[in-house]
């Protein structure tokens, strides 16, 4: 008859393959992140370590951390984190905004909803060149743009021979780029808000209307605190793409008149300075500072799940 130590043991192995055996699907998808996303981050940590610039191939070797002390005191680096800041915080605030006031006109049944919510999803499934393609082309052009052409058309209506054409790229260069990823990510945002407010809890909005509160008393005391951490949501994964937006900065403005942010930035560095070591301690300290707000959205997930769960 075994004993309960040789029982325990065999039971012990028998959970252990089971574990094993849930796992061992997963484990060829867990080799190739680490082998695409993981060990290249490890070279570029590295990389950011060396003196490795392509146009002095001879003065090659290790420099410590003199790559992060440079990116730390360039000009251009130092003025590429203010266009990012303004930039992001510009493009989340408006898009959460426009998102919020979308999401809250989906909410309500009218003819046509769906229609309506597939049209406005629709910029955001736009690949993000065709988008900045798009604004600069279609729209911003001065000579054939529909902006301007719209202007013509309104300044024909009262008579005047000689519309505006102003040249939105260069007049306002950055608020060019702000209103194409404005439009890309406000759909995005209004997603999030919608599911927000489809878990709003109908009993407690239905009272409040008995109660004779009236549509904004619902909005302030009972919607707006219901999607706080929606919000919060929203505004933190905005946050961590658009710092990283590169496309609209390149293929709008080329980086020029003051629109460089990070990731332009680091291109420049790269490509045409061809200087590694420094951009690759650029696109570390960028993958960090990401790092450190998509911690704080991984926390307003879980946030949200631990609430879905326990209602």
């Amino acid at each position: 008859m075994p004993t309960p130590t040789a029982d325990t043991s065999r039971g012990l192995r028998a959970q252990r393959a089971k574990d094993w055996a849930r796992r061992a699907p997963l484990l060829p998808a867990l080799v190739f992140l680490i082998i695409v996303t993981q060990l290249p981050f490890v070279a570029t940590v590295v990389i950011s370590f060396t003196r490795w610039n392509a146009l002095a191939p001879g003065n090659r070797g290790f420099a410590a951390f003199d790559n992060y002390a440079a990116v730390f005191t360039d000009p251009a680096m130092r003025a590429s984190v203010g266009t990012t800041v303004l930039l992001t915080v510009t493009v989340v605030l408006v898009s959460l905004l426009l998102g919020l006031g979308l999401a809250l006109l989906l909410d309500r049944s009218f003819r046509g909803r769906g229609i309506v919510r597939t049209l406005l999803i629709t910029p955001f499934l736009v690949v993000p060149v065709a988008s900045a393609l798009l604004w600069k082309h279609a729209l911003y052009n001065a000579s054939y743009g529909f902006i301007n052409g719209c202007l013509s058309w309104i300044w024909g209506l009262f008579g005047s021979d000689n519309p505006p054409q102003p040249d939105w790229m260069t007049d306002s260069p950055l608020a060019a780029v702000e209103a194409s990823l404005i439009w890309q990510w406000t759909p995005f945002m209004m997603l999030i808000l919608l599911a927000g407010l489809q878990s709003r809890p109908a009993d407690a909005v239905e009272a409040a209307r008995m109660d004779g509160a009236t549509t904004f008393d619902v909005f302030r005391y009972l919607t707006l605190p219901h999607l706080r951490r929606y919000l919060e949501l929203a505004a933190l994964l905005g946050t961590v793409y658009v710092v990283q937006n590169f496309d609209a900065v390149f293929t709008i403005t080329s980086g020029g008149l003051g629109t460089a942010n990070l990731p332009y930035t680091i291109y420049q560095t790269f490509y045409q300075a061809h200087d590694y070591g420094r951009a690759s301690a650029q696109g570390v300290v960028v993958v960090l500072c990401s790092l450190l707000v998509a911690t704080f959205a991984l926390r307003a997930v879980s946030s949200l799940l631990r609430e879905e769960v326990t209602r």
